[in-house]
């Protein structure tokens, strides 16, 4: 049997696969990285697996999360999208995602892409961490800290520094399985 990171549920066949095919790859592409920056604000207080389970509904709900199209919506698509039974139906956390993708956008029209500015952070090339154990993986780190900061200046919201963490994660800006799970070295050799 596979060894994998402590936080997998083993009998989750969908949180299986999103640890083992997705969580830490490096994500290049900024439709991509704007999915996980919406699905990781939406996850704010909440478990990664709620969201996981919406994630399809999220998809078709935010017209798989085209920045410039979730930058245009207006109050009835936010009112429609806070009665969708197959999302989280939080109005705050519906209107940053719409704040968000204008934010985005900004940061695309400066930098060229998201994909250079938030890479920029770690010099393009993920942070290959060496954990052993659950617990001695942070929820935060200065790195995660800074972002967040210029994140927030630049007009995004819901973007603390837990959140940037867990989206460094998510798209393989750092390498946070644990040392002894199969997926340590492959990640590391992407």
């Amino acid at each position: 049997m596979l060894k994998r990171c402590d936080w997998v549920p083993v009998h989750d066949a969908l949180y299986v696969r999103y640890h083992d095919e997705e969580w830490g790859v490096p994500v290049h592409e900024d439709r991509k990285l704007f999915e996980f920056l919406v699905l990781e604000t939406f996850q704010a207080g909440l478990s990664w697996r709620t969201v996981l389970y919406k994630r399809e509904n999220f998809r078709r709900a935010f017209e798989n999360f085209i920045p410039e199209v979730v930058a245009r919506y207006d109050a009835v698509k936010i009112n429609s999208l806070c009665n969708d039974p197959g999302i989280i139906r939080n109005r705050l956390k519906i209107n940053a995602a719409v704040e968000n993708a204008r934010a985005f956008l900004k940061i695309q029209h400066e930098f060229g892409s998201f994909d250079k500015y938030i890479w920029n952070y770690t010099n393009g090339r993920p942070v290959q961490n060496t954990f052993r154990k659950l617990s001695e993986i942070p929820s935060t780190t200065p790195l995660s800290d800074k972002i967040s900061k210029d994140l927030r200046m630049r007009g995004f919201k819901f973007v603390g520094s837990t959140v940037c963490y867990a989206h460094m994660q998510a798209t393989g800006m750092v390498n946070d399985h644990l040392i002894d799970c199969f997926r340590y070295q492959q990640v590391s050799d992407v």
